[in-house]
């Protein structure tokens, strides 16, 4: 692979940003810590009955694993902002979507792979059904990338204010809402022994888009933060 070039820049990228992530790697298990913590509570508060906890297991899941990666959000581009390197990254001669789509998929990889892992050991608190945990991970598979993708956008909408977890919250939210019912309506539906393929093809499809759409509206929205 030549130096200087879009490739070379790319994978320089994604090596810089894992290396910074396994020297804080305390910090990428926070939301796996986060989802257990808020899926431990439920037992606790609705009763040890398996099959009223059966009956939610797949939404309570889809949910904590929704409020975890949002926690883990606001590190997509904040340590590059206070650092210089998010400027760098604009000036760069490569395509800027290219380079941030590189940075989200570095993301997802490191705050959303250990919460898919983790799915298993969290269904097991709440006597998931054992057909459900396959539609679950399938779900979990195509919705963290979404989700990741569309934070992406707002998180560049704010990198350049003080304090912007609530208005990140209040943007990403009701855009991460389709994602959920899309989610749970698979596994549901999986649960009911009813087709559940629709919802996943409404979820690949919507991450399709996104992968196209997503870095360009990052870079945008990138570029009129910083401007």
């Amino acid at each position: 692979m030549k130096p200087g070039t879009t490739a070379a820049a790319c994978v320089a990228l994604f090596r810089r940003d894992l290396l910074l992530a396994w020297r804080r790697r305390g910090d990428a298990l926070n939301p796996v810590l986060f989802a257990l913590m808020v899926v431990a509570l439920f037992p606790l508060a609705l009763g040890p009955e398996a099959e009223r906890l059966a009956s939610i297991a797949a939404g309570v899941i889809l949910v904590a694993v929704l409020l975890a990666g949002l926690m883990a959000l606001d590190t997509l581009f904040r340590g590059d902002y206070e650092d210089g390197s998010l400027e760098q990254l604009v000036l760069s001669p490569h395509p800027l979507p290219l380079l941030l789509a590189c940075k989200i998929a570095t993301h997802w990889l490191i705050a959303a792979v250990p919460l898919i892992v983790a799915a298993p050991l969290l269904g097991e608190f709440l006597h998931l059904p054992r057909p459900v945990l396959g539609v679950l991970l399938a779900a979990l598979a195509l919705a963290t990338p979404l989700l990741s993708l569309i934070g992406a956008v707002c998180v560049a909408l704010t990198v350049g204010m003080r304090r912007s977890g609530m208005l990140l919250a209040l943007l990403v939210l009701p855009l991460y809402v389709p994602v959920l019912i899309f989610a749970a309506g698979a596994c549901n539906a999986a649960q009911a022994g009813l087709p559940f393929a629709a919802p996943l093809l409404w979820l690949g499809a919507a991450l399709a888009m996104a992968l196209v759409l997503a870095p360009l509206a990052c870079a945008a929205a990138l570029r009129i933060s910083l401007s």
